[in-house]
């Protein structure tokens, strides 16, 4: 059985590096898009990954694939349809913060059909940029019911990018919308209020958790992470660092939550989990997405397991 299967956004993020002697800003393409981020941190990290998602049938396309099959990342179910393949332009200040415009193409023309099944897999995990619009919208939400309906666990990402969407009422709507299918929850503390109306932690995340959540994990920059489990809430602290770009450490932090939970020896991923158990994992996550931080660029700045066990 495969240990986590991802879909949603692959797209080129054209990330900028600096600028030149006349004070032109210079951008390098990355490869990105949260899902197939989280599916290259899992790999990286010891899990089995794989990615379901659509490319153009272009250049950028096929370097994509060979990004995502050079990490070990099963492309099987990512497709190349007529739209070029989606861009996200990300600026960079002073302090590594990110800014982000998108030019959408053919990640959003998934199908339902294309999306196939996430049977034989632990974790389906999907984020929100692929809930904007259809047909992407509908494969997406196709799929987390065909995983819930066959007993595999769900990780949900509710990114919100306000450029993607015709308002925020709209937008909160279909973030909310999955909520109650899914297991594991990273948010982010600025989505929190958005998506439950309460920016306390202990209060924002208890009314997530009664919607059936299980785990829920708000990720709070450098400070780290506030954790719901079991109807308990602590505060895990981040680790210290020189921050070169934060674009991906949170999708490497889910990454590695989620390979870790998967690589627990004789039990299933929540099953019996313990809070020192998580804590643990909370640990090496925070500890790989400081590294992440420490480098530029998404996917390319994410670590390999023997950097975190070295």
């Amino acid at each position: 059985m495969r240990d986590i299967t991802a879909i949603g956004e692959i797209l080129i993020d054209l990330t900028q590096t600096g600028i030149n002697e006349h004070g032109v800003p210079l951008f390098a393409a990355n490869p990105g898009g949260a899902p197939a981020n989280v599916a290259v941190a899992a790999s990286r990290l010891g899990a089995s990954a794989a990615f379901v998602g659509k490319t153009g049938d272009d250049g950028f396309g096929a370097y994509l694939r060979r990004v995502l099959e050079g990490d070990n990342v099963d492309c099987s179910g990512l497709r190349a349809g007529s739209a070029p393949t989606t861009m996200a332009v990300v600026a960079v200040d002073e302090r590594g913060e990110r800014s982000f415009r998108f030019v959408r193409g053919a990640d959003r023309d998934l199908s339902p059909e294309e999306a196939g099944s996430a049977a034989g897999t632990k974790f389906l995990h999907f984020g929100s940029v692929s809930l904007t619009e259809d047909p992407a919208r509908s494969a997406t939400l196709a799929a987390v019911r065909a995983a819930r309906e066959a007993g595999v666990l769900v990780s949900y990402d509710p990114n919100y990018r306000a450029a993607l969407w015709p308002s925020q009422e709209e937008a909160v709507e279909w973030m909310r919308r999955p909520l109650d299918m899914a297991d594991v929850l990273k948010i982010s503390d600025e989505e929190l209020p958005l998506l439950t109306g309460d920016h306390r932690l202990e209060e924002g995340t208890r009314a997530l958790e009664a919607l059936g959540v299980k785990l829920i994990l708000v990720t709070l920059g450098g400070e780290g992470v506030f954790c719901r489990w079991q109807g308990e809430g602590w505060k895990q602290p981040g680790v210290p660092v020189k921050v070169a770009d934060t674009n991906g450490a949170g999708d490497t932090f889910l990454g590695a939550v989620l390979s870790r939970l998967c690589r627990r020896e004789g039990k299933a991923p929540l099953e019996d989990l313990t809070r020192a158990e998580l804590e643990d994992i909370l640990t090496f996550a925070n500890r790989a997405a400081a590294l992440t931080c420490s480098r530029s660029g998404a996917i390319p700045a994410m670590p390999a397991l023997a950097e975190l066990e070295g």
